[in-house]
């Protein structure tokens, strides 16, 4: 073999190693950026979509009184259809909230024990038990008597669940100090369905799906199903004191 094509082969065999050194580089190069902008897709889809609060609700916020099932509350409104082990009620707002009976739920009529047969068509109740949503699982019913004093949602400046409509910002009587939204820690049984009670005789029409006590003692009604009031403010004694 001549020097000339020795020396031609070494050179072809330098540009063909030169050229695979540099289309590895590229390629390791392209995976790189490639895995890259996938992990910051990634992490910006999930930074876009953080975890939802309670479904129906306003506001639900954080803090210890975020829950994640159902709690005490309660409505009240007009039985308007009743079977087996269940009743409806529709609220004076219009909201439709669907009574689940127990063998445990509690009937009462006036200051009266009664029984499941007192729940009709047309009867006015007002509903405690445990809320998810729209749905109370009943502990107490208590059939109340006409004109019993409670008032209406347009009397009470209730303003009704209405697709679309953007969320009214009121406020009215007295509002903790240092409250804020998210804060407190739910209660249940008595406490709760004195609250409960005391917060939709004042504004009734949605649906109480917990309550929680706020660090200087007093009660906040969580209010779902209406556009206002959405908290309801109630003192140690159970009288309604705020709302916005």
């Amino acid at each position: 073999m001549s020097i000339r094509t020795s020396l031609s082969l070494k050179i072809k065999t330098f540009i063909s190693v030169t050229f695979l050194l540099l289309a590895a580089t590229i390629i390791l190069a392209a995976c790189g950026s490639s895995s890259s902008g996938t992990a910051t897709a990634s992490s910006s889809a999930t930074a876009g979509h953080p975890g939802s609060g309670f479904a129906g609700g306003h506001g639900s916020g954080g803090g210890s009184n975020a829950r994640s099932g159902p709690a005490s509350g309660g409505s009240s409104g007009t039985v308007s259809n009743v079977s087996t082990s269940s009743f409806t009620i529709s609220t004076s707002a219009g909201q439709k909230v669907t009574v689940n009976e127990a063998s445990s739920t509690t009937y009462q009529k006036g200051t009266s024990s009664t029984s499941a047969s007192a729940i009709t068509t047309g009867e006015s109740v007002l509903v405690l038990g445990m809320t998810n949503g729209t749905t109370i699982t009943a502990t107490q019913v208590i059939v109340q008597p006409t004109g019993s004093g409670s008032a209406t949602s347009s009397t009470a400046g209730v303003i009704p669940f209405q697709r679309g409509a953007p969320t009214t910002s009121k406020q009215v009587g007295q509002i903790p100090a240092n409250y804020t939204e998210g804060s407190g820690t739910i209660v249940s049984g008595t406490t709760a369905n004195k609250a409960t009670e005391a917060a939709l005789a004042a504004y009734p029409g949605g649906v109480v799906d917990r309550v929680v006590q706020l660090s200087n003692g007093e009660y906040e009604a969580h209010n779902i199903g209406i556009n206002w009031p959405h908290h309801v403010f109630v003192s140690q004694d159970f009288k309604v004191i705020g709302a916005n």
